[in-house]
């Protein structure tokens, strides 16, 4: 009886995986897309004279065929603002830079990117404990840790809960009437083990602000060429919805 236990622990495991997969197919079966913001900005209205702005968008990011300035400018001008090249001229500054575009795990999207990665390992040693518990032996450790592996591996291949997201950093500058002091302060590492303090103070008639904005798109088998137009278009309503 015990040589047909390591089959029927692999049928039960197997089984399993199926449920798994049929249980993430349904729920993530609807596109989600969220959009979010760090910090909160608030611009003193101003009249329609005084809405000029110089936008300028970076991509440092490994996905360099994304270039989200057009899009961008076209959002802030149905706004009623004039984008302007001369940033002396311009009331308002917006500078973006794109951080990272691509595949994330659900769990780093909705939890300050903390990952998730390696299922594989974390069902395994699930699996391992299962299967000591029951027979009270390593034989027993191990067809639980192989049984779990399996699990992850089989779902996995069968249906992908899929997250694509764009990280971008935004600040906004706005031009004051009175002076703004700034104090800036960065440390600088030096070789392997120093490092450099450097501080500075200016006087400016900008007021900054910063904030972080996320855009993610959540579906099973979500391909990437999908996801994009959506990414794209809430980055930039995020962004745009500053002014």
């Amino acid at each position: 009886m015990r040589q047909f236990l390591p089959v029927a622990v692999l049928v039960i495991a197997l089984s399993v995986a199926g449920c798994a997969a049929t249980h993430t197919a349904i729920a993530k079966r609807d596109l989600d897309v969220q959009n979010k913001m760090t910090d909160t900005i608030f611009l003193d209205p101003v009249g329609p004279a005084q809405r000029t702005i110089y936008v300028q968008v970076r991509n440092s990011s490994d996905y360099t065929e994304l270039d989200l300035a057009p899009e961008v400018r076209n959002a802030i001008e149905s706004k009623g603002y004039q984008v302007i090249d001369d940033p002396e001229r311009a009331n308002y500054w917006l500078q973006v830079n794109v951080l990272q575009v691509g595949k994330m795990d659900p769990s780093a999207a909705e939890a300050a990117f903390h990952g998730g990665y390696g299922s594989v390992w974390g069902s395994s040693a699930a699996g391992a404990a299962i299967g000591g518990a029951a027979s009270q032996s390593w034989t027993g450790g191990l067809i639980g840790g192989v049984v779990g592996g399996a699990v992850a591996t089989v779902a996995d291949a069968v249906v992908k809960d899929t997250t694509y997201a764009i990280i971008t950093d935004v600040q906004v500058s706005e031009r004051s009437k009175v002076a703004v002091r700034e104090h800036t302060q960065q440390q600088l590492t030096q070789g392997r083990s120093g490092t450099r303090n450097v501080t500075a103070d200016e006087t400016t008639n900008m007021k900054r602000y910063q904030t972080r904005v996320m855009s993610s798109a959540n579906q099973a088998n979500l391909e990437f060429a999908d996801a994009l137009p959506y990414l794209k278009t809430g980055t930039t309503r995020t962004v745009a919805g500053i002014f």
